[in-house]
């Protein structure tokens, strides 16, 4: 399945939400856990996840006495509106599926619970940057890791073996060979800058080690024009200014269109890229392959996220116990995990799922590169911690307007940058929220 949002992290300051909150919240205690067999109700949106549900209430639950069910909700910000208004009201359910750049929200309006003494010991199964997206860089833990969206190289075989070209492993190389297809194949081109998709842009900036969102004190600190950033920003900026690569949108007929005939050769995409390719690009099926996300350091293996969700338990529910257990059980024991793969189409945030079992045969869209799972857990191990904080719905606004017009232009993408980090400052003060400079 594909999740077109970016993974988080925040400052372990962030512990202490409701200080970072734009206002104050009224904490009238815990509610007291209730006794005996445990109803709770989860709040997701993946496909499949009641069947996965049934597997728990028919074998595990049962014996545990705690009931899940699982109602079917819309993703993205409409979850996240809908989850802090029930919150508001005490109604939220017992458990929910949270996209990580949404935890900061939901942790600073007093939403999620800590769930580290039920579920702290889970720590090992997870890579340290995924890890840290669900404690946002403190002793809490907030959540736990559902699925990921690693990033990585997608190119078209046939065509970089006819115009000479070899896979790049560093950026510098990819702009080089960017540029050699052009000089071969002027009609052609190696990629595109989306100004579209604001999670793949924030992804390639965590790569470089952008941390745009952090906390000291009772105060946030924006970073988003923070010289990782700039570097990423300047490199691609610079490649549609020259007409290197392309600069349409990514998910339109036309970039399908581009996929399918061969016009764009390569696509920096997420682990879940064979489901798009195979709608985007059907005749091109068994003709491409996956490498590692280019590197600014040669040798190294970082990659940055495009993607992902996890399973988080409310601060409403009477039953934080049970449902710490069922989203523990979720996410790390063999079989549901293998559920997830086949119910819900994820690529697991679990390491040891990520290869074998379901995933042990490539996607039928990659059947030409047998080893595409293995290598996609390399990759995943390398996922770097990034840094989000409480409106990452006004950045990526930001980032759409002011970057689809500097695409467009193909003027300096600088201006664009600043634009967007003023935009998430301004937006932060006017709800209220303490920003240092």
């Amino acid at each position: 399945m594909k999740y077109r949002t970016v993974a988080v992290s925040t400052a372990a300051a962030l512990a202490a939400g409701a200080l970072l909150s734009g206002c104050g919240t009224d904490d009238g205690g815990d509610e007291p856990a209730a006794s005996g067999p445990a109803s709770l109700t989860y709040w997701a949106w993946a496909p499949g996840l009641d069947k996965v549900a049934d597997i728990w209430n028919k074998g595990p639950g049962k014996e545990a006495g705690i009931t899940v069910t699982v109602k079917k909700q819309a993703s993205g910000d409409d979850l996240v509106t809908k989850i802090i208004t029930a919150a508001k009201a005490g109604k939220a359910p017992d458990l929910v599926q949270a996209e990580y750049q949404a935890l900061p929200t939901l942790v600073s309006n007093d939403v999620l619970a800590d769930i580290s003494e039920e579920a702290g010991d889970a720590k090992g199964e997870f890579a340290d940057g995924i890890w840290q997206q669900a404690t946002l860089g403190s002793d809490a833990l907030y959540a736990l890791p559902q699925d990921s969206g690693p990033l990585m190289f997608y190119y078209r075989q046939d065509l970089f073996k006819q115009y000479g070209l070899t896979v790049p492993t560093t950026w510098d190389e990819f702009a080089e060979t960017a540029r050699a297809l052009k000089k071969k194949a002027p009609d052609k081109d190696l990629t595109t800058f989306s100004s579209n998709d604001s999670g793949l842009f924030a992804g390639l900036a965590q790569q470089a080690g952008a941390k745009w969102w952090t906390t000291g004190g009772d105060k946030w600190k924006v970073a988003i024009d923070d010289p990782a950033t700039q570097k990423v920003a300047d490199f691609w900026g610079g490649l549609v200014e020259e007409g290197a690569i392309d600069n349409q949108p990514m998910y339109t007929p036309a970039w399908n269109k581009a996929l399918n005939t061969g016009k764009q050769v390569a696509w920096v995409s997420a682990v879940w890229a064979p489901g798009t390719l195979t709608t985007a690009a059907p005749e091109t099926k068994g003709k491409w392959a996956m490498a590692p996300l280019p590197q600014w350091t040669a040798g190294e293996n970082v990659t940055g996220s495009w993607g992902g969700s996890s399973t988080a338990v409310t601060n409403d529910s009477r039953n934080k116990k049970a449902a710490a257990t069922f989203a523990k059980w979720l996410n790390t024991d063999p079989a549901a995990l293998a559920a997830l793969v086949k119910e819900s189409g994820i690529y697991p945030a679990a390491t040891a799922a990520q290869t074998g079992g379901a995933l042990s045969k490539a996607p039928d869209y990659f059947s030409n590169q047998p080893g595409f799972y293995t290598q996609a857990a390399k990759i995943a191990r390398g996922t770097a911690p990034a840094a989000w904080g409480p409106n990452v719905n006004v950045a990526y606004s930001a980032f759409k307007d002011n970057f689809a017009s500097a695409a467009k232009t193909k003027s300096d993408f600088g201006p664009a940058l600043t634009a967007m980090q003023d935009a998430t400052v301004a937006d932060l003060k006017k709800q209220g929220f303490g920003v240092s400079e």
